[in-house]
């Protein structure tokens, strides 16, 4: 008989659960204050009771569409044109009713990425100078939860906020940046998305299955398939309790709690299903990235991992190839007197590589980084870079936004005259008439300090006295490196090789064993 009655109870308590998940509601990304996305054909979706009919009003648009079996129902408004006029929309189904106010039509952008995206306008340089001028009624502003989860996850507790000296301090910089930007110099209001978590891996933006469909990853999916199958978090936190209650008994500082990996941001398709999919299909003009720092140790596969990234991305919007945008790694770690490999290098060419895609840009910040930090604050240059891409490519605004970038090469006479495109109003060497910041190599495959010398607006004209008969060329190809070559505009010179040698961090391939 107890049984009966416990079985009775948890019947009813899932039956309130389920009442209460009941009836008309929207995700979090469609509410008050939201942009819609001009010239676009705006999905508007959330849940009714299944098969019950919703309308969904706005400017003189009425929309209908039926829940399905689980209560998902969906409709697609009309393009509208950019407006600052503050509207209202009226969601009903079944004699219940949502009006959704202060809705305004601009251009919208996900801000993603790792921590340097993640990083916030209050500690961004001049923070205070920064947040005390953040009066922009119409640049509204939202951020997505971190969730880690293999579990598709539908929505999240947010909000969109009006851009004011009390709701921009916590937001991303360089989305702040960016959309300000974008805000003064169009004239329309702007939505922005911060969606980053600080140390994510690249793969766990991208959809599990897609990851293991795909031979080129295999590797990885099958360590992480071993974690999976072997990792014991409530272990490894009493591991810790131990450890912890040792040094506070000792007097000592006790070692960080274990973060839990499979909840975490490098598990592959974690952030793809906890933190980018609640938001698929929103209307949007693009995204801005700023990651890499996680996946530089593996800088090879970031060369197949990347492109694949934002090719999923625009798969599951279904918009297009919507312009993806990103940062490319800042100068990090000491410099170094003499030339070294560098998985930093390797990873700034596989960024630079993932150009061929469609509808993409690079912005280059390798000086305005900070050695001691992996963080720099300067984040509006950063975001100015970003934004000369998007006015120039996606608004029209006639200005300079490539960074020079290495074109040909041509050796005679024991020098190498290297020939540069998109140089803008021309080259220009920072700080010193020598162009700082190459290496030469010859048949041997040995490094030298080169020595480089403008000539004309595209040329630079590199020797080395150890290198009779140069081979290659490098430039900018280190962690931090020392270089000071770029457009007169400001924009540094893309890093580059000449090169095609094996890189540190492409895999080591086992010799093929002796013939009997």
């Amino acid at each position: 008989m107890n049984r009966i009655l416990l079985f009775s109870a948890v019947l009813a308590l899932s039956l309130l659960a389920q009442s209460a998940e009941a009836g008309l509601r929207l995700p979090a990304i469609i509410g008050h204050h939201m942009v819609l996305q001009r010239d676009l054909e705006n999905p508007i979706w959330g849940w009714a009771d299944p098969g019950a009919e919703v309308t969904v009003a706005i400017s003189g648009q009425n929309h209908q569409a039926k829940a399905d079996d689980k209560g998902k129902w969906q409709v697609k408004l009309a393009p509208m044109k950019g407006s600052f006029h503050a509207m209202r929309m009226t969601i009903q189904s079944k004699g219940e009713s949502i009006v959704l106010s202060n809705i305004v039509v601009g251009e919208v952008w996900v801000c993603s990425g790792q921590s340097n995206m993640q990083w916030s306008v209050d500690r961004s340089d001049d923070a205070d100078l920064e947040i005390a001028t953040a009066n922009y009624p119409n640049i509204r502003l939202i951020s997505v939860p971190q969730t880690g989860t293999q579990e598709l996850q539908e929505d999240f507790k947010g909000q969109w906020d009006i851009c004011t000296p009390e709701t921009v301090g916590q937001f991303s910089g360089v989305g702040y940046f960016f959309g300000r930007q974008l805000h003064q110099t169009l004239g329309v209001p702007i939505g922005l998305i911060d969606n980053a978590w600080g140390g994510s891996s690249a793969e766990a933006w991208v959809a599990r299955d897609v990851l293991e469909a795909d031979s080129r990853f295999a590797d990885a999916i099958e360590k992480w398939k071993n974690t999976e199958a072997t990792y014991d978090h409530e272990k490894a936190l009493a591991a810790w309790k131990v450890k912890a209650d040792a040094a506070k008994a000792a007097g000592e500082p006790a070692p960080r709690a274990p973060s839990n990996p499979l909840t975490g941001q490098h598990r592959p398709g974690n952030l793809w299903a906890g933190a980018l999919h609640p938001v698929l299909g929103y209307g949007i003009r693009g995204t801005i990235w700023y990651q890499g720092e996680s996946n530089a140790g593996k800088a090879y596969q970031y060369d197949d991992l990347f492109s694949l990234m934002i090719t999923e991305w625009r798969k599951a919007w279904g918009i297009g190839d919507f312009p993806f945008y990103w940062v490319q790694l800042a100068d990090y770690m000491a410099e170094k007197d003499a030339p070294a490999d560098s998985s930093w290098a390797e990873l700034r060419e596989a960024q630079s590589n993932t150009l061929a895609l469609p509808n993409t840009g690079q912005a280059v910040i390798y000086d305005i980084g900070e050695g001691r930090d992996i963080h720099p604050r300067d984040k509006q240059n950063v975001a100015k870079r970003l934004a000369r891409i998007a006015l120039a490519r996606d608004y029209g605004i006639p200005i300079v936004y490539l960074s020079p970038s290495y074109k040909s090469m041509e050796v005679k006479e024991g020098k190498a005259l290297l020939t540069f495109e998109n140089v803008g109003g021309g080259l220009y060497t920072f700080d010193t008439r020598e162009a700082v910041g190459f290496d030469v190599a010859g048949e041997d495959k040995v490094w030298h300090r080169g020595t480089g010398t403008l000539v004309g607006n595209d040329k630079v004209e590199v020797s080395s006295p150890a290198v009779a008969s140069p081979v290659a060329v490098r430039y900018a190809w280190a962690d931090n490196p020392v270089a000071n070559l770029r457009s007169k505009e400001g924009l540094p010179v893309d890093p580059f090789r000449t090169d095609d040698w094996p890189l540190s961090t492409e895999p080591k391939t086992e010799p093929a064993p002796a013939a009997p």
